[in-house]
């Protein structure tokens, strides 16, 4: 290699510039190209999905609203997370418990995983925010999930409403390295509404559902109610926006129903654990609800 220039890149690696004879240029071919089979080969790295569970709750106006963060299926390795997750306000009042290292999930606390149990908990809330950082000191241990990261705790309103605890930003690591990509599922709070079927709905009011239970292990009931007669449809989507499955479709009455979908999608397989959203259209309106499904 003496007739052979090289530079040396800031991560210490060698990228070569020249090559002052063909022989040499021809030496290193077949290294070129089974560095590309192998870049070719290599598997893809999984995601981290992260949820705030459940996806969906109605709760009494006033009530306590529990949440929890937890990476719904198993994916990359992990050792520590910072999270962001923000909320209204005037929906929902923060409660931390005290000390907030009760508010660690059971995967960083050890108790349902191999965790040591030992970590660096920091946790801060502002007027409509809470920022989480929860890291494991132990020497090689890793977690991949699924499971429960992390415990948040509100008090509805008075005021009846719809609203949502959202993840502003969640960065996860694995040795001080950051893991990508991460995938974030947000969850929404109904004040105030039951989740009983009327069966005789307000004029004009547009479609609502509701599922149960929800998160599911398996089969899932949704209530709905169209607020109209005329062609309504229930739809299964993934995160992606991918079609999973069509429960229900055709005309039907104005009258509130309950229909049952069995956690399987158009083939016939059952869907794997994460979160689904499912879609209940009728006429030009539409409602929409997620879903976790834990197998």
């Amino acid at each position: 290699m003496s007739g052979m220039k090289r530079n040396v890149s800031e991560s210490g690696g060698v990228a070569m510039r020249s090559v002052s004879t063909r022989g040499a240029h021809r030496s290193w071919r077949p290294y070129l190209v089974a560095l590309a089979l192998a870049a070719v080969a290599a598997p893809a790295r999984a995601d981290i999905n992260v949820a705030v569970m459940p996806p969906s709750q109605t709760v009494a106006p006033g009530a306590q609203v529990n949440l929890d963060l937890s990476v719904v299926l198993a994916g990359s390795n992990f050792n520590g997370f910072d999270v962001t997750v923000s909320y209204d306000p005037a929906a929902l009042t923060l409660v931390p418990l005290a000390p907030t290292t009760l508010q660690q999930g059971c995967l960083m606390t050890g108790t349902c995983s191999s965790a040591c149990g030992t970590t660096f908990h920091r946790f801060s809330a502002a007027s409509d925010s809470a920022a989480i950082s929860d890291v494991l000191l132990c020497n090689l241990i890793t977690l991949t999930g699924p499971g429960q990261v992390y415990k948040l705790k509100f008090t509805a309103s008075n005021t009846p409403q719809t609203t949502h605890v959202r993840i502003r930003r969640a960065t996860f690591y694995n040795a001080g390295l950051y893991v990508n990509p991460v995938v974030t599922a947000d969850a929404e709070i109904t004040i105030g509404n039951t989740t009983g079927i009327d069966p005789t709905p307000s004029p004009g009011a547009g479609p609502s559902l509701a599922a149960e239970p929800n998160p599911a292990r398996g089969a899932v009931t949704f209530a709905l109610r169209p607020g109209a007669e005329g062609e309504q449809r229930l739809e299964i989507h993934d995160l992606a926006g991918r079609l999973v499955r069509v429960v229900d479709q055709g005309r039907r009455g104005a009258e509130g129903r309950r229909v049952a979908w069995d956690g399987r999608d158009s083939a016939g397989a059952a869907v794997p654990s994460g979160i689904y959203v499912a879609t209940f259209v009728s006429g030009e309106r539409s409602a929409r609800l997620r879903v976790a499904m834990v197998r």
